[in-house]
């Protein structure tokens, strides 16, 4: 490996070019973001040797696209037109019917591979790229069989030294899932600090009051709205349909509230603790630690 570019400099790109630099300790690491900025933090950090530029692709052994998914699709074919022939390409974006779609007639759509790593945090910017983002989380990969067993192999074992669980999935199907399991927890937790804040103007002392059950539920309301506002764009439909769910379950509980069915809202909530089975068969979450990891953080 002679030369990786990262597109993309923020919190995916940075902690991507953070951790694949031991990997690939010969390679050159090219940096390219549209902010100056984080072109310039990251190379003062070392997530990259240097800036580069669209001449560097056809020298470049791998690309990885860390930028909002409206900017993917032209970026993407931009990216391959220039690569050549042993590069391998991918991306990070949280939505992939679109952009599988767009470069389904590429001449090198066999060297791409459609990927989302299921991490992140709602930092942003090269400062907030931190080790180990990656390590025991989940990948998901689509449309695996478009893409040439070489370079499927290649992002294989990428993936799993970076310490990711690999899943393969129809786009599609990533996308309507996706939008329900993350996309919707966005929303929520949007909504959630738009609720509290209109309440802060007149009571103060609220947030004195806030107990570590807000701060987690609202901690994705920091999250950067130049990425969240293309990923609902996007994926709209599936988001909708995941949104329009959530109101009906909210407007539910709001009416047996109103009708005091305090009996029915107690057995509702412990059907729905049943949640806990699952969450403890994914490795990764709080559910899942062992007693013994929970005592030594």
């Amino acid at each position: 490996m002679k030369t990786v570019i990262v597109k993309g400099l923020g919190l995916m790109g940075g902690s991507l070019a953070k951790d694949m630099r031991p990997l690939y300790p010969e390679a050159e690491f090219v940096g390219m973001d549209a902010k100056q900025s984080h072109e310039q933090k990251a190379v003062e950090l070392g997530l990259v040797d240097r800036i580069g530029t669209a001449d560097d692709f056809d020298r470049a052994d791998m690309v990885v696209l860390c930028i909002p998914v409206n900017a993917l699709p032209d970026a993407l074919v931009e990216v391959m037109d220039a690569i050549h022939q042993d590069c391998l390409v991918w991306d990070t974006g949280s939505t992939k019917s679109q952009l599988c779609k767009r470069l389904s007639n590429h001449p090198k759509r066999h060297q791409y591979v459609a990927a989302h790593p299921i991490a992140g945090t709602e930092n942003t910017g090269p400062e907030a790229a931190i080790s180990g983002l990656f390590h025991g989380k989940t990948n998901i990969v689509c449309e695996v069989e478009r893409s040439g067993f070489e370079f499927q192999e290649r992002a294989r074992e990428l993936f799993q030294a970076l310490g990711m669980r690999i899943r393969f999935m129809n786009p599609d199907t990533h996308d309507r899932q996706i939008a329900f399991v993350s996309h919707l927890s966005h929303i929520s937790s949007f909504m959630l600090g738009k609720t509290v804040m209109r309440e802060e103007q007149s009571e103060r002392d609220i947030f004195d009051m806030a107990g570590s059950g807000f701060e987690s539920t609202v901690r994705l309301a920091k999250s950067s709205p130049a990425m969240w506002t293309p990923i609902f764009e996007q994926n709209s439909q599936a988001v909708l349909e995941a949104l329009g769910d959530y109101i009906k379950h909210l407007t539910e509980f709001k009416n047996k509230m109103e009708e005091e069915q305090w009996e029915e809202l107690y057995a509702e909530m412990e059907k729905i603790n049943g949640i806990r089975s699952i969450l403890e068969g994914i490795p990764g979450t709080p559910s899942a630690k062992t007693k013994e990891e929970i005592q030594k953080q």
